[in-house]
C-alpha cells in the first residue's frame, strides 16, 4: 500500500471488474466534502479475445473522464497520477470478482466446529466456498480425495484442532488432500497455495505432509480454544495469497495490481469491509444483501461480529428456477394478489432463464418478479441465520462424545429486533420501479422487528467504498452517507401474534413535519410521509403480547428518519402469517398493496 497523505486527496478513482461489466466512479472533494461525481461502466476483458482486465477498465474510466471533462487516462493507456489542474486522480483502487471471483476449498477435522470456522474464514475474505471436507461429513475418503480432485480451486485452507491438542486428525485430512494433487483453476503454471490455519502442534507435520508441488504458508489457529475463534489472521493470509496467486495469473491483473493505491479486493471482501466499518463507527447492528442473477449474498454484523453467506442457487435469472422449486409455487404466489395462470409462469421462468437479462414488460410479470425475490431473499436470510451462529460444542467441554453428540448447541446471533439498519442492493431490489416496493420486498422477507431503518445502494457502489475504506475512511464515510445509501424510511414492527382486529399498538408521532397518533389493529400496515432529511420521534405501546423492543407490552420511544417512502407502521405481527385460504390471502395482499401504494397504475382485476 502507498503512503498517501488523506488531507492533500481531493481526486479519487474507483473500479470494480466484474464477470461482465467494469464499473467505474470518480470522488472529487467540493467544499470540503468527498461526493461521488460521475460514473461509468463497460465490458470486462478478463475472458478471449481481450484476455487482458485492463481494457475493461480503461474502457470504464475514459467514459469517467468524457462525462467529468477531467483527463485520467495519459497517452499511454495508463492512469494519470497524481491530480494536478483537470486532470489525472491522487487514488486510485480497485475490486473484483472477475472470472468468478475467488473460489476456495475449506477443510476441518469436525464440519459443524473447525470446519464451520473455515468457511467463515474464507466467506469473510471475499470467497466463494466450493465444498468443505471434514473426518465427519459422511464420504468416504476416496469419494473426498475423488471431490478434491474434480474441483478447481483457486486456494485451499485447512484447520482442525484446538492448540495444545490432538494432531492426528487434522494431519489425516492433509493426507487426504495431498494425494489428491488438487489442480489450481489457472492451470499447472504456479503453485496451489493452501493455509494451514490449525493446531499449532501440528504444523511440523502438515509441512511433512506436503510437497514441493504446493505452496504451503501457515496462519494462526482459527480455534485456538474451543471458546473463541480467531480468524482475521487466516482472513489476511487469503488476501495476500488471492493477490500473489490469483490475481498474478489472471490475464492483466499483474498490469492492473502495479497501478493500484491498495491492494485489490475480492468484492464480496469489500463490501463486507464498508458494512463492519459502518457498524463499528455509527455502533449499530447491520444487515446488507446483494441479490443477483445466480447468487444471493448476505452480510450481517451483529455486535461487532461480521458473517457472510453465499445463497449459491438463489438468484433472479440463472437461479429463478430453483427458488421456485425450494419455495414452492404456493409461496411465491401467496404475494400475488391476483390469479395467475402456473403453466404460464412456469414459461415465464424459463424464458428467464436462457435470457437472463430481460426485464419485465408488464404490470403482472413485474409482481410475479418481485414475489420470486420475496422468497428468494427469504430463503437466504434462513441461511444465513442457520450458518452466523454462536460457536458450537463450546458448552460442552465434559468428554469427547458430550462434544460430538451437542454439535447443534450453536444459537444463530441474528437478532432482528437489535437489527438497526437494513441495506438492499441487486437489480431487483435497486432498479425496482417505485422505491416503495423495494421497501415492502425487504419487510416482507427480512421481517424486522422493533425500529429499523431501511436503505438501498445507489448503483453498488458499496465495494469501491469498503477498499476506499482501507486507505481514506473519511472520504470513504462521507460518500457511504451522502451518495452511497438512499435511505428508505423507517419500519416500526411489532412482534408477536394476535387476532385480526384487535389493537396491536398505539403510536403517536411528532416532528417538524408530521404530528399524528393513533392506533393499527393486527394484520394492518400503514404508511406516513416522513421525507429525505427529516427525522421525527415515535412513542408507541404494544398492547399485551407484543413487543416493539422494550419487552411485550412495553412503551418505546425512538428517533426514526424519513426516506423517499416514508414512515412504515407495521402491525402484521412476527412472524409474518399469511393466510392459507387463498381467497382470504389475495384480498390480504391487496389490502397491502394499497396501504403502501405499491402499483398505484395497477389495473389488473383482483
Amino acid at each position: 500500500m502507498k503512503n498517501i497523505d488523506p488531507d492533500n486527496v481531493r481526486v479519487i478513482l474507483a473500479t470494480d471488474c466484474g464477470s461482465t461489466t467494469t464499473k467505474a466512479i470518480l470522488i472529487q472533494k467540493l467544499d470540503g466534502v468527498y461526493r461521488q461525481t460521475h460514473r461509468g461502466e463497460a465490458p470486462s476483458t478478463v475472458e478471449a479475445p481481450f484476455a487482458d482486465v485492463t481494457m475493461g477498465v480503461v474502457n470504464a474510466v475514459t467514459e469517467v473522464s468524457e462525462l467529468a471533462g477531467r483527463r485520467l487516462i495519459d497517452d499511454r493507456g495508463r492512469i494519470i497520477q497524481p491530480a494536478g489542474g483537470d486532470e489525472g486522480c491522487d487514488i486510485y483502487i480497485s475490486t473484483s470478482s472477475a472470472g468468478g471471483g475467488l473460489q476456495m476449498l475449506v477443510a476441518g477435522v469436525v464440519r459443524q466446529m473447525t470446519g464451520e470456522s473455515a468457511k467463515r474464514a474464507a466467506l469473510g475474505a471475499g470467497a466463494i466456498v466450493m465444498d468443505v471436507i471434514a473426518s465427519n461429513d459422511k464420504r468416504r475418503p476416496h469419494d473426498q480425495i475423488q471431490r478434491i480432485r474434480q474441483l478447481r480451486p483457486d486456494m485451499i485452507l485447512i484447520s482442525g484442532g484446538t492448540d495444545g491438542g490432538t494432531t492426528t486428525h487434522v494431519v489425516q485430512i492433509a493426507e487426504l488432500i495431498a494425494p489428491a494433487k488438487p489442480q489450481p483453476r489457472f492451470g499447472r503454471a504456479y503453485r496451489m497455495p493452501i493455509i494451514y490455519a490449525g493446531n499449532k502442534d501440528a504444523v511440523s507435520m502438515i509441512e511433512g505432509v506436503f510437497d514441493e508441488t504446493v505452496d504451503l504458508s501457515i496462519a494462526p489457529n482459527l480455534r485456538p480454544v474451543l471458546e473463541r475463534e480467531n480468524l482475521g489472521p487466516a482472513r489476511d493470509k487469503i488476501h495476500d495469497l488471492f493477490l500473489e496467486h490469483v490475481m498474478a495469473h489472471a490475464p492483466g491483473y499483474d498490469k492492473l495490481m502495479g497501478w493500484v493505491d491498495a491492494p485489490i479486493m475480492p468484492t464480496p471482501a469489500a463490501v463486507g469491509s464498508i458494512l463492519s466499518t459502518i457498524a463499528e463507527q455509527q455502533a449499530i447492528n447491520a444487515v446488507g444483501v446483494d441479490i443477483g442473477g445466480a447468487t444471493t449474498d448476505v452480510f450481517s454484523v451483529f455486535d461487532g461480529t461480521f458473517n457472510r453467506t453465499v445463497s449459491a442457487n438463489l438468484g433472479m435469472s440463472y437461479s429463478i428456477s430453483n427458488v421456485c422449486t425450494e419455495a414452492g409455487m404456493p409461496n411465491i404466489l401467496r404475494w400475488v394478489h391476483f390469479d395467475m395462470d402456473e403453466r404460464e409462469l412456469r414459461n415465464r421462468v424459463k424464458n428467464k432463464m436462457i435470457r437472463p437479462t430481460t426485464i419485465p414488460q408488464t404490470l403482472e410479470a413485474l409482481i410475479f418478479e418481485q414475489a420470486v425475490a420475496r422468497e428468494a431473499l427469504r430463503l437466504a436470510y434462513v441461511q444465513h441465520k442457520e450458518f452466523a451462529t454462536t460457536l458450537k460444542g463450546v458448552q460442552q467441554q465434559r468428554t469427547v462424545g458430550d462434544t460430538f453428540s451437542q454439535l447443534s448447541s450453536g444459537q444463530t446471533i441474528v437478532d432482528n429486533m437489535k437489527l438497526d439498519l437494513l441495506v438492499g442492493s441487486g437489480g431487483v431490489l435497486s432498479h425496482a420501479p417505485r422505491m416503495h416496493q423495494t421497501a415492502m420486498m425487504l419487510i416482507d422477507a427480512f421481517q424486522p422487528e422493533g425500529v429499523t431503518t431501511l436503505a438501498k445502494d445507489s448503483i453498488f457502489m458499496m465495494p469501491h467504498l469498503g477498499v476506499l475504506a482501507q486507505v481514506h475512511p473519511k472520504a470513504a464515510m462521507e460518500v457511504f452517507e451522502k451518495d452511497c445509501l438512499i435511505y428508505l424510511g423507517t419500519c416500526v414492527a411489532a412482534k408477536g401474534v394476535g387476532r385480526p382486529q384487535r389493537t396491536c399498538f398505539e403510536y403517536v408521532i411528532r416532528g417538524e413535519t408530521i404530528e399524528e397518533s393513533g392506533a393499527l389493529a393486527f394484520g394492518e400496515i400503514k404508511l406516513l410521509p416522513l421525507g429525505l432529511g427529516e427525522t421525527a420521534t415515535i412513542t408507541a405501546e404494544p398492547a399485551r403480547g407484543f413487543d416493539l423492543g422494550a419487552g411485550p407490552g412495553r412503551r418505546i420511544e425512538r428517533k426514526v428518519k424519513g426516506g423517499t417512502v416514508g414512515l412504515i407502521l407495521d402491525a402484521r405481527g412476527r412472524p409474518l402469517q399469511l393466510p392459507a385460504d387463498r381467497e382470504i390471502c389475495k384480498r390480504t395482499i391487496e389490502e397491502w398493496v394499497t396501504s403502501l401504494d405499491l402499483y398505484p397504475t395497477m389495473v389488473v382485476a383482483a
